[in-house]
């Protein structure tokens, strides 16, 4: 059972005040000397966190976060630099690019909100899934490769089908080597799993990455579990979307989408 307690290793050594090394923990799955993005997006939450650290608390949280994935994620030194784009004292919007060898391969953008109390309007769905500790682990290593899917701890509510699947993910690993991330960067560093839980066809014989993840939050998600409440369509032109419900262990906190490109793998007869 996963503790929530950091085992040794993690996804990013620090080398600098901007950039990051991967270790073999970020090992992407659709290539051995790719990246996985779903720990490379938490790591630029948790860029944008030090960013807003460095200055007056303004008092705003994280409402939406949206990546762009410009280019191949090279399982090499990574460089995020943040900027203000539109500061505001109940509205700020934030920018983070990321750049590997000197080249922009991710841009991302959040917007951050005032903080107010609204517990009296509040309401929505309130649906909360079974907890993890009560499910059995899911081996995803059976279904995909590489590093980032061997250090994750997978619970699903029922038997995955294709297109559609409820599950848990979590880690013991750290997101940066020798530094505490927030909560919100360790749930969010899970979230782009999505879109390999619920395969509408194999990832032996199609290819479905994702070219966009964009995360939608009502409230701040609290660990050590991410819950991925996941539906994935496929359309008839090489279009795909992988929809989710985002929960932790006390309810729905927001959700995400992520387009895909859909292509069979060359000399696979799809």
């Amino acid at each position: 059972m996963n503790t929530g307690t950091p085992a040794p290793g993690s996804y990013y050594e620090r080398i600098d005040e901007h950039r990051y090394k991967p270790t073999v923990h970020a090992g992407g799955a659709w290539a051995p000397d790719e990246q996985h993005f779903s720990p490379l997006g938490g790591l630029v939450v948790h860029a944008i966190d030090r960013h807003l650290a460095a200055r007056p608390d303004s008092g705003l949280v994280m409402a939406r976060i949206s990546y762009d994935i410009l280019g191949r994620l090279a399982l090499d030194e990574c460089e995020i630099r943040v900027e203000t784009v539109r500061p505001g004292r109940t509205i700020e919007l934030i920018e983070a690019v990321v750049l590997i060898a000197g080249r922009p391969v991710v841009r991302a953008r959040a917007w951050l909100l005032a903080v107010l109390d609204t517990s009296t309007v509040a309401g929505g769905p309130d649906d909360r899934l079974t907890p993890p500790e009560a499910l059995t682990p899911w081996p995803m290593t059976e279904l995909w490769p590489g590093g980032y899917i061997a250090s994750l701890d997978f619970r699903t509510l029922a038997p995955p089908r294709p297109g559609r699947t409820t599950a848990w993910v979590s880690t013991r690993l750290a997101l940066v080597d020798g530094e505490p991330s927030s909560p919100l960067a360790s749930y969010v560093s899970l979230v782009d799993t999505a879109n390999g839980i619920a395969v509408r066809q194999p990832p032996t014989a199609w290819m479905f990455p994702n070219v966009d993840l964009t995360i939608h939050l009502h409230r701040m998600p609290e660990g050590p579990w991410t819950g991925l409440d996941t539906t994935v369509t496929f359309g008839p032109t090489g279009q795909g979307l992988t929809s989710s419900v985002l929960p932790d262990i006390h309810g729905p906190v927001g959700q995400a989408e992520q387009i895909l490109t859909v292509r069979p793998i060359p000399g696979t007869g799809s």
